[in-house]
């Protein structure tokens, strides 16, 4: 549900394109991301780390977007944020008790250190891949290509990932649970 929630944004921005153009779905953007940091504010009194930087990389991209009348900056949002994220995860591997990872699901799940840390990897390694991924089809698609990879192509790789890594991890939860019986 979280991942629906946190791809609220990107629907809404998808909708509107197909509806109007470009730059009034960049508005749609930027005021349902405010929405939805409003939304945890209101509901849990704080709002996550990932909002926050999301927000600030949309308020700053979206925004030179429309001043400028250049949709380059709003295509290479999903880029900068996947790799903030990257980096901040790989930064996680040398700095801190936790990793990344770790510090997100470790009250959902209990692991060994060493599959937390390849866990962190492989998402430092998914991030920058994806932003990699979203510099290519800006760059050698159209601007309507580019728009459904944004929402059908980025939530389709996040949902394979996730996949993939709950069948590498199932293996771990599943001692877990046995082990504490």
């Amino acid at each position: 549900m979280k991942l629906l929630f946190d791809f609220f944004p990107v629907l809404l921005f998808f909708i509107a394109y197909k509806l109007f153009d470009i730059y009034v779905a960049t508005g749609v953007a930027i005021v349902a991301t405010i929405a939805q940091c409003a939304y945890s504010w209101m509901k849990t009194r704080t709002v996550a780390m990932m909002q926050l930087v999301t927000l600030a990389i949309i308020l700053v991209f979206g925004g030179l977007t429309l001043f400028l009348h250049d949709e380059q900056f709003i295509k290479w949002k999903p880029t900068v944020i996947n790799w903030l994220f990257g980096g901040a995860f790989l930064l996680s591997q040398v700095v801190g008790r936790q990793t990344a990872i770790e510090r997100l699901l470790g009250s959902n799940l209990t692991l060994p250190q060493p599959v937390w840390r390849r866990l962190n990897l492989a998402w430092t390694t998914f991030f920058l891949i994806l932003g990699g991924i979203n510099l290519y089809v800006m760059q050698a698609f159209d601007r309507d290509t580019w728009v459904n990879f944004k929402l059908f192509g980025m939530l389709g790789l996040t949902l394979v990932f996730i996949v993939l890594q709950s069948f590498y991890l199932s293996k771990y939860v599943t001692e877990s649970a046995s082990d504490s019986e």
